[in-house]
């Protein structure tokens, strides 16, 4: 049941989302280990999310008005990721820097991963669906539901792994004036993913 998770999760890391982009991006900028460190705070709250969704909260936010709430500060984040990596660009900061050595900017980047991947709570709903459906049309019993979890989990921190491996590749073989251009076109994505976010039906 870990590999059926498995490979459903790995069919949902093709659909490239802004934490993605967040991940390649703190990779490019930092290199590998700071964006391993994201990584974690992805899966994190990825796990926290699906233990919910299986736990049956789901339930309590799958309300208009909550949604519409949730969906407004889920753009929100976005929105601010998205033009705070234009704006850094251009030496302009209006999120916390992750230039500063250390522990400082591992705890920014763990930070940061878990602010940007909390922006979209209504995937709490999404894997009760999921979780449901497994339930009814398999007939599965719920202590394989956590191990379908667990598989769709592993497979999250493996995909978002290559993509940090390849960041760091990108700061290591591109010029700046590359990497910078990159950082802009991550930016206005994640600001995409911002509106696409607020003009969904909820």
């Amino acid at each position: 049941m870990i590999f059926k998770g498995f490979k459903f999760g790995m069919l949902l890391q093709f659909a490239i989302g802004p934490v993605c982009l967040f991940i390649f991006q703190m990779a490019a900028l930092n290199g590998f280990y700071t964006g391993e460190i994201s990584v974690l705070g992805v899966a994190l709250v990825d796990g926290i999310f699906i233990t919910i969704a299986i736990l049956g909260v789901a339930s309590i936010i799958d309300k208009k008005n909550i949604k519409v709430c949730l969906k407004m500060f889920g753009s929100i984040i976005l929105f601010i990721f998205g033009f705070g990596a234009i704006l850094n660009q251009f030496n302009i900061e209006i999120i916390p820097s992750l230039s500063i050595q250390g522990i400082f900017i591992s705890t920014n980047a763990l930070t940061s991963a878990i602010i940007i991947t909390s922006s979209n709570p209504l995937t709490i709903i999404f894997w009760a669906g999921i979780f449901s459906t497994k339930i009814t049309e398999e007939n599965i019993k719920r202590q394989d539901v956590y191990s379908f979890g667990f598989g769709a989990l592993l497979s999250t921190i493996f995909f978002l792994s290559l993509i940090n491996l390849i960041g760091s590749f990108t700061k290591i073989f591109l010029p700046t004036s590359v990497i910078q251009i990159l950082n802009i076109f991550v930016g206005f994505l994640l600001i995409c993913f911002g509106i696409k976010m607020i003009l969904k039906k909820v």
